[in-house]
C-alpha cells in the first residue's frame, strides 16, 4: 500500500492539492509492463509517435553528419523535451482508462484541438502545456549549445565520431573537458527532470496551474528518490538503445516510455480532490 504526503498549498491554483504517494523501489518496472499493455492496445497510433520521431532523430543525423559534437549535445537534449513530444502518448493511456477506443482522434486533439471535425479555440489549459513545452525546449537548445560549445572550442582535436569523442574527450589524460560536460549536463538535466516527472501529465489530466505542477514534481522526487532515480537510469539507458539501434528502437521505445510515464503519474499522485481537464 502506498504512502500519501499532502502537497503544499499553491495559493495561485485551486485550493485543492494533490497528495504524493510512495512507491517501491522496483516500482518503475512495474510502469513499464503496464506501458506495454498500452502499446499493444493503441498499436500503430503508439507506434506513430515513435515514428514520428524516429525520423526527427534521422535528420538530426543527417544534418550533424561528421559533426559528433552536435549529436553528443542533441542526445542528452532530447532527454530535456522527451516529456513534451510524448503527450499525446499520456493522452491514449487517460482515454483507455475511461474505456475510450484508441485512435488518431485523440492526438490530433491533443496537439490541435481538433473537435467536431475543425479546429477549435485553445483552452487555458491547452495553452499551459505549450508554455511548459517552450520551456523545456528552451532548456534543451540551451543544453545543445553549451555541449557544443565545449566540445568544440576547448577539446583538442576536432569531434568528427564517437571514437575521436571517446579517445580525447571521455578517457582524455589531461584537462578537464568530460568532467565540466558531465557537470553541466547533470546541473541542467536533473533539475529538468525533477520538473517535468509527473508535471505535463497532471497539466494533461487535471486543472492546475504550472508552477502547482511544477512543485508537485519535486515533491514526487522528495518523496521517492530512489525509485526515481531508477526512473531516470531507465529513461536514460533506454533512451540510449533507442539511438545506439540506428534509431529504429525509438519506433518501440518512445511510446513505451510514454504510456509508462502516465502510470508513474498515476502511481504516485492521488488528485481525485483536483478539478478533471474534461475530455472529448
Amino acid at each position: 500500500m502506498s504512502n500519501a504526503l499532502p502537497h503544499a498549498q499553491n495559493p495561485a491554483a485551486s485550493s485543492a492539492s494533490p497528495l504524493v504517494r510512495t512507491v517501491a523501489a522496483g516500482q518503475p518496472l512495474s510502469w513499464l509492463l503496464r506501458a506495454w499493455h498500452d502499446l499493444t492496445r493503441c498499436g500503430w497510433i503508439s507506434l506513430l509517435h515513435g515514428v514520428a520521431i524516429a525520423l526527427v532523430g534521422a535528420v538530426m543525423l543527417w544534418v550533424a553528419h561528421e559533426r559528433f559534437w552536435f549529436m553528443a549535445g542533441a542526445f542528452s537534449g532530447f532527454l530535456l523535451v522527451g516529456p513534451v513530444l510524448a503527450t499525446s502518448v499520456y493522452a491514449l493511456s487517460r482515454g483507455l482508462e475511461s474505456g475510450e477506443k484508441p485512435g488518431l482522434a485523440r492526438v490530433l486533439e491533443t496537439w490541435l484541438n481538433w473537435k467536431h471535425g475543425r479546429l477549435q479555440p485553445w483552452d487555458a489549459a491547452q495553452w499551459r502545456l505549450v508554455r511548459f513545452g517552450v520551456l523545456l525546449a528552451l532548456a534543451g537548445t540551451a543544453w545543445v549549445l553549451i555541449s557544443v560549445g565545449l566540445t568544440t572550442w576547448l577539446a583538442p582535436v576536432p569531434i568528427t565520431s564517437p571514437l575521436v569523442f571517446i579517445e580525447q574527450v571521455v578517457l582524455a589524460k589531461e584537462g578537464w573537458l568530460f568532467e565540466a560536460w558531465l557537470a553541466l549536463g547533470g546541473a541542467l538535466v536533473a533539475p529538468v527532470f525533477a520538473s517535468t516527472v509527473i508535471t505535463i501529465p497532471l497539466l494533461l489530466d487535471r486543472q492546475v496551474s504550472i508552477g502547482q505542477a511544477i512543485a508537485t514534481s519535486w515533491q514526487v522526487i522528495f518523496a521517492n528518490p530512489v525509485p526515481m532515480a531508477f526512473w531516470g537510469a531507465l529513461i536514460m539507458l533506454l533512451t540510449f538503445v533507442g539511438f545506439a539501434t540506428a534509431l529504429v528502437g525509438l519506433v518501440l521505445l518512445v511510446p513505451l516510455l510514454g504510456h509508462a510515464s502516465w502510470h508513474a503519474y498515476r502511481d504516485l499522485l492521488e488528485v481525485s480532490a483536483l478539478p478533471e481537464r474534461e475530455q472529448r
